[in-house]
C-alpha cells in the first residue's frame, strides 16, 4: 500500500448530490444540459460544470462522471443539493430514454488537499470514483465512495492529517473558487463568478441556458463580481447586503472566520466597477465600514479529467 503524502491533509464529507443517469438517451440528453463537453468523456474519466435555466443563470453545478462499465452517468456535487439537480433535469426529460436515480445517502465523500494526492490516488485501484477538486487553487481531489467502502478508504488514509469545514472553507476563499448555490446561484451568471473560464464550452452544441453565454461572450459584459474581502469584527450571518453610505453595494455571499480570530474573510458579489481604491464597506445602511475588498475573486482552473 502506498504511504498517503505527509503534507497532505483529508477532510471527509457527505455529497450533497449523487445522481446515477442511465437508459438509452442518457448521454444525448446529458449533452443537451450540462455546459462542458461530455462527448468525449471515457469511462471512469469526469468533467466539471452547471446545470443552467433558460435565462443563463446557475441552477447549480456538478461534475459528471461516464461509469466505469459506460453504462450511464454520474451526476456528483459537493455543494448543490440533489433534488435541486434532480427536478432541473427532471424539468426537461420529455420522450427521452432516460432515468433519474438519487443515491446520494448511499455515498461518502473524502476530500485530499495537498501536494502529491492524485499521484497517491493512481498509485493503486481506489473504490468509487475521483476527480479533481475545487477546494483550493492547490493540488485537490475529490474521492467519493459506497458508505460500505468507508472503512477500507478510512485504512488506505490512515494517520493523514484532517482537516475540518471551517479549514477547507478558508482555503477555497482565499483561494477565490465561488461555492454554488451559495457564492453563484439562481439569481446569478457563471461569469459573475468567473465560473465560465472552467466550466462552459463554447464550442460543443447547443444545451440550455447556450444562447446567453454565446452573447456574453460575443457582445456582453456582466455588471456585477465576485471578490475576496476580509471584514473586522464577528463573522457575520450570510448572505448579508453590503453598503457604502445609504447606498447597497453588493452582497457578501460567504464568510469564514480567520483561523488567528482576528475578523474574517469572505466572497462578496459587487458592482464591476467597485474595487479596493474605493474604501471598505459597511455591513449596515449608514453604518460604520468595516469591510475592505481585497481582490477579484480567481477561481481555480478545474481539470476535466479524474486519474
Amino acid at each position: 500500500m502506498t504511504k498517503f503524502p505527509e503534507s497532505a491533509a483529508v477532510f471527509p464529507y457527505l455529497p450533497a448530490c449523487l445522481l446515477r443517469a442511465s437508459g438509452s438517451d442518457a448521454a444525448t440528453f446529458l449533452q443537451g444540459q450540462f455546459t462542458n463537453d461530455l462527448s468525449r468523456l471515457e469511462p471512469g474519466r469526469s468533467v466539471y460544470g452547471l446545470w443552467l435555466d433558460r435565462k443563463g443563470r446557475v441552477v447549480a453545478d456538478s461534475h459528471v462522471v461516464c461509469a466505469q462499465d459506460g453504462a450511464g452517468f454520474w451526476i456528483v456535487s459537493i455543494s448543490s443539493p440533489a433534488p435541486v439537480v434532480a427536478r432541473r433535469l427532471g424539468d426537461y426529460i420529455v420522450a427521452d430514454d432516460v432515468v433519474i436515480e438519487d443515491a446520494t445517502a448511499a455515498w461518502r465523500g473524502l476530500s485530499l488537499i495537498g501536494e502529491g494526492t492524485g499521484s497517491w490516488l493512481a498509485g493503486e485501484p481506489r473504490a468509487g470514483m475521483c476527480f479533481r477538486g475545487r477546494r483550493d487553487s492547490g493540488e485537490n481531489w475529490e474521492w467519493v465512495f459506497a458508505a460500505g467502502d468507508s472503512q477500507s478508504v478510512d485504512a488506505a488514509v490512515s494517520g493523514a492529517r484532517r482537516v475540518g469545514r471551517a479549514d477547507v472553507e478558508r482555503m477555497r476563499i482565499a483561494s477565490g473558487i465561488p461555492s454554488v448555490p451559495a457564492d453563484i446561484g439562481p439569481a446569478d451568471l457563471p461569469n459573475e463568478g468567473g465560473l465560465d473560464a472552467q466550466a462552459i464550452s463554447y464550442s460543443k452544441g447547443c444545451y440550455l441556458g447556450q444562447e446567453v453565454m454565446a452573447r456574453l461572450k460575443s457582445m456582453g459584459r456582466v455588471r456585477r463580481t465576485l471578490v475576496r474581502v476580509k471584514g473586522r469584527g464577528t463573522t457575520p450571518p450570510v448572505p448579508a447586503a453590503l453598503w457604502r453610505g445609504d447606498r447597497r453595494e453588493g452582497e457578501l455571499r460567504s464568510a469564514v472566520s480567520d483561523a488567528g480570530g482576528g475578523g474574517y474573510a469572505g466572497l462578496a458579489l459587487v458592482p464591476v466597477a467597485a474595487g479596493p481604491g474605493d474604501g471598505p464597506l459597511s455591513l449596515v445602511a449608514g453604518g460604520r465600514p468595516s469591510v475592505e475588498i481585497a481582490g477579484n475573486s480567481d477561481a481555480a482552473p478545474a481539470a476535466p479529467e479524474c486519474v
